[in-house]
Parts: structure tokens; C-alpha cells; sequence
């Protein structure tokens, strides 16, 4: 089972290595440079509106599927279409807060339009996720690796060539947003049929007990999701809502977010592992907590300062390999953002240690904070510096959002933050800092950064290969 499961956790990460970074930078950005950066904007701000809701529509049932169906693999086909029904009464309480936030903030016509098309997005792509579930369930790992990235792949396809087809012409937002349609719901159809194979054609049942169950048990999580997705993904909505040019200065916020987006992306594939490998070491033996805290830290914090000096010195040159306008305007944002993921990756290491933990409660109020810091500094900053200011204010607010959990982790393990080594990570900084002013404005900047700085995350250990090795190995 072991050799099972690792084996299919490479080939999940080496499908979204191969695929996501394409549809990411290739059709995504792509879109973005043969449509108006305006026209780009609304769409990005839109469809951050849709993302902040979305925790309605699944509540933790997908892990409680997965969860159960691993367990008692023979209820499968009695609760599919209870669980089903429940989702889609869901779904029509996200939809109609979504449509009333956008209501709210001033989007008519058009615009919700385009978030109606979105909202219905979420729906297919909640669906995939729900029936992924039940593989992940059955340990048919291989099947579920492909279902998550097949709609990438069919966007890919689709959006690949619609763009190659009107090369020269122009091309419309909408039409993006509606191919996204077409690839979640042919991405569903398969993955329907792949699993009524094994449980058959759902029968629709609504339980009241049944769905209250589930929302007794996941609203502390559901809340939390939701405060983070606010402080999270707001900033482009109110960017795009309060700057007088909004909807351009959104397109360029848009263009720094996507590097972090992807990046993070591949943070959460790591913070789900680590979930639980922490649940399992806090429950055997809380002592060995610390060494797990420190590997994991030093892998994905490391990582994070190391890609945050390499986008920063190297702006420019990162921008104009992606993106054909606007990278000027964009270079500063772009900085900012990217120095927000060293926040956004703490929090991943610290905030899953003390989900792990049952500190649900405490993380909600800090969560609460962020998303009032948040809003308060895009409202004082997005008027007058649009998109640099919505960046000092994703900046701040995941810098506070990750010294609060360190602190708290701190308090609640007892732990000395000297134990961290966190000296390592001066160290590292202070060694790009200084082959970025070694070799400044050069064109081997680039790669003299990735020599020192790989060179620098083995000597400093890092990236302690034996250490990741024997830890995964010993909890898994």
C-alpha cells in the first residue's frame, strides 16, 4: 500500500507539473495578451467573486466522502445521490450569494453576465471534485490522478485552438469563459461515466438529519476557508470596484498574481500532505512534531524566499517572457506579490500544524483580522496607487496572517523559535542578496541566482534530502 500510494502521489504531482503550468502560461496568459487588459480585469475580478463563496458548495463532504467510502466502501451507492441531492441545495445558496454580492458592488448587465457563466464554472468543477472523491475512495489513485487534470488539458485543446484558429484576429473574454465551460463539462461527463461503472446511476434523496450532520461538523472549517479566500481574493474585486480606472488596473494586478497563484498552487499539493503527517505525529507522539515542523519549513519557506528574490531582481525579464504589454506597469506589483508568497507559504507550514490541531476557533479570529486589515488597507491604498496598493495590501496582510500562527505555534508547542534555525534563512537571503547586487542589470543575473541559490539551499541544508526521505517514510 505504501509503495502504492507514493507512487501515485508522483504521478498526481508530475501531471500537474506538466499540465497546469501549460494551461497557466500558455492558454491563460495568452488569453490575457490577445484580449484588452481591461477586458482581462473584469473577468479576473470576476472570477475571484466566484472563488469566495465556493466553500459553500462542498462544507468538507468531499474529504467525508473519501473519508467513508475508504472505510465502508459498500454505503457508496446509498449516500451518492444523497450527498448529490445535498450539493446541489448548496449550490443554489452560493449562487444566489454570489449574484447578490455582485449585485451589491455595482456589476449589471455584462458583468453578471460573466459571473452567472462563472458561477455555473464552479458548479461543474464542484461536481468533478465530488465524484473525484469517490476514486480517491476506492484507491483508484491513477484514475482520480487523471481526472484532475483532464480538464486542464481539454482547456488546453479547446482554448489552444480557438486562439491558433483567430491568430491575428480579435478574440473575446467570453469566449474564454465559455470554453472553460465546455472543458469542465466534458471533464465531468467522463468522470461520471467512470464512476456510475462501479455505483450506477445516482437516485436523488434529500435527508434533513443527514445534512445537518454534515454542517454541524464542517462549519468551523467552512468559515475559516471562507475568511481566508476574503483576505485572499477580494483584492481584485475591490481593485477593480474602486479604482477609477479599475477594470485596467485589475489586468495588471492579474498579471503579478499568476505567477503566485501557480506557485501556490503546488504549496497546497505539499500542505495537503502535510495535514496528515502532522495529524498522525500529534496523535503518536507530540514530541516529534518539532522535526517535522522544521523539515517542512525549511522546504517550502526556503523555496518561497528563493523564487521571491529571483522574481524580484529578475522582474522584467520574467514579465516579458509571459506577457507582450502593460510590463512596465506590471513590474511592481509584481515584486510585491511575489514577496507575499514567503507569508502565504508560512501560513501553509504553521496554519496546517494548528489545523492539525483542532485550533479551528483561534484561526478564525485571526482569520477575522486579516480580512478586516485587508479590506481597510485596500480601501485607504486602491484610489490612489490601484494596483501597487492592493499588492502592499496582499503583502501585509499575509505577513501579519503568518507571524500569528508562528506565534501561536510557538505558544501552543512550546517551542523556541531559535529551534526553527531560522539564522538559516537570513543566511540564504543574505546570499542572493548579494549576487543580486554582484551582478545587477545583468543578463546572467538570471542564472547566477539559480547557481548560488541552489548551491546555497543544500549547504544550509535546506533541502535535506535523507532528513525528507526518513520523515515521510516514518509517518507515512
Amino acid at each position: 500500500m505504501q509503495k502504492k500510494f507514493i507512487s501515485n502521489l508522483i504521478l498526481i504531482i508530475l501531471l500537474n507539473l506538466l499540465v497546469k503550468p501549460f494551461a497557466i502560461f500558455g492558454i491563460d496568459a495568452g488569453v490575457q495578451n490577445r484580449v484588452s487588459t481591461e477586458a482581462y480585469g473584469l473577468y479576473f475580478s470576476l472570477l475571484n467573486l466566484s472563488f469566495i463563496f465556493n466553500i459553500i458548495t462542498d462544507l468538507g463532504i468531499n474529504n467525508f466522502t473519501t473519508r467513508n467510502i475508504a472505510q465502508y466502501p459498500k454505503v457508496m451507492p446509498k449516500y451518492f445521490g444523497k450527498v448529490l441531492s445535498f450539493r446541489l441545495l448548496l449550490f443554489v445558496v452560493y449562487s444566489l450569494l454570489t449574484l447578490t454580492a455582485g449585485f451589491v458592488a455595482g456589476y449589471r448587465g455584462e458583468a453578471l453576465y460573466f459571473l452567472s457563466v462563472l458561477i455555473f464554472n464552479q458548479l461543474l468543477a464542484t461536481l468533478i471534485g465530488y465524484l473525484r472523491s469517490h476514486f480517491g475512495g476506492l484507491l483508484l489513485f491513477r484514475t482520480d490522478a487523471l481526472i484532475s487534470v483532464l480538464d486542464r488539458l481539454l482547456l488546453i485543446l479547446f482554448c489552444g485552438s480557438a486562439l491558433l484558429m483567430t491568430k491575428g484576429q480579435a478574440f473575446h473574454i467570453e469566449w474564454f469563459i465559455w470554453l472553460q465551460t465546455a472543458a469542465y463539462a466534458v471533464a465531468l461527463i467522463v468522470a461520471f461515466y467512470l464512476l456510475t461503472r462501479h455505483v450506477g446511476l445516482p437516485k436523488f434523496s434529500f435527508s434533513k438529519p443527514f445534512s445537518l450532520a454534515i454542517l454541524r461538523k464542517s462549519y468551523p472549517f467552512a468559515l475559516l476557508f471562507l475568511l481566508m479566500m476574503l483576505y485572499t481574493r477580494s483584492d481584485s474585486v475591490l481593485l477593480e470596484r474602486l479604482h477609477p480606472n479599475g477594470a485596467f488596473q485589475s489586468g495588471i494586478y492579474a498579471k503579478g498574481f499568476r505567477l503566485l497563484d501557480a506557485f501556490y498552487m503546488f504549496g497546497m499539493i505539499f500542505a495537503n500532505l502535510l495535514l496528515p503527517l502532522f495529524a498522525r505525529t500529534l496523535k503518536d507522539d507530540r514530541q516529534k512534531v518539532l522535526p517535522v515542523l522544521k523539515t517542512a519549513g525549511k522546504l517550502l519557506i526556503g523555496g518561497s524566499i528563493f523564487i521571491a528574490f529571483l522574481c524580484h531582481f529578475n522582474a522584467k525579464a520574467i514579465l516579458s517572457a509571459i506577457y507582450s504589454s502593460d510590463i512596465t506597469e506590471t513590474i511592481l506589483p509584481f515584486q510585491l506579490i511575489m514577496w507575499a508568497f514567503v507569508g502565504m507559504s508560512t501560513s501553509l507550514i504553521f496554519g496546517t500544524l494548528l489545523t492539525a490541531n483542532g485550533e479551528l476557533k483561534l484561526m478564525n479570529r485571526f482569520a477575522g483580522v486579516g480580512v478586516i486589515v485587508n479590506i481597510l488597507l485596500n480601501v485607504f491604498l486602491i484610489p490612489t496607487y490601484g494596483a501597487q496598493g492592493a499588492a502592499v495590501a496582499c503583502l501585509i496582510t499575509q505577513t501579519l496572517m503568518a507571524i500569528a500562527q508562528l506565534i501561536l505555534c510557538a505558544y501552543r508547542f512550546r517551542i523556541n523559535l531559535r529551534d526553527l534555525h531560522l539564522h538559516n534563512y537570513l543566511i540564504f537571503a543574505a546570499l542572493l542578496f548579494g549576487s543580486s547586487l554582484l551582478w545587477f542589470n545583468s543578463d546572467f543575473l538570471l542564472p547566477l541566482m539559480l547557481f548560488v541559490g541552489t548551491i546555497g539551499l543544500f549547504l544550509l541544508r535546506l533541502i535535506d534530502v535523507p532528513t525528507l526521505i526518513r520523515t515521510f517514510r516514518e509517518n507515512n
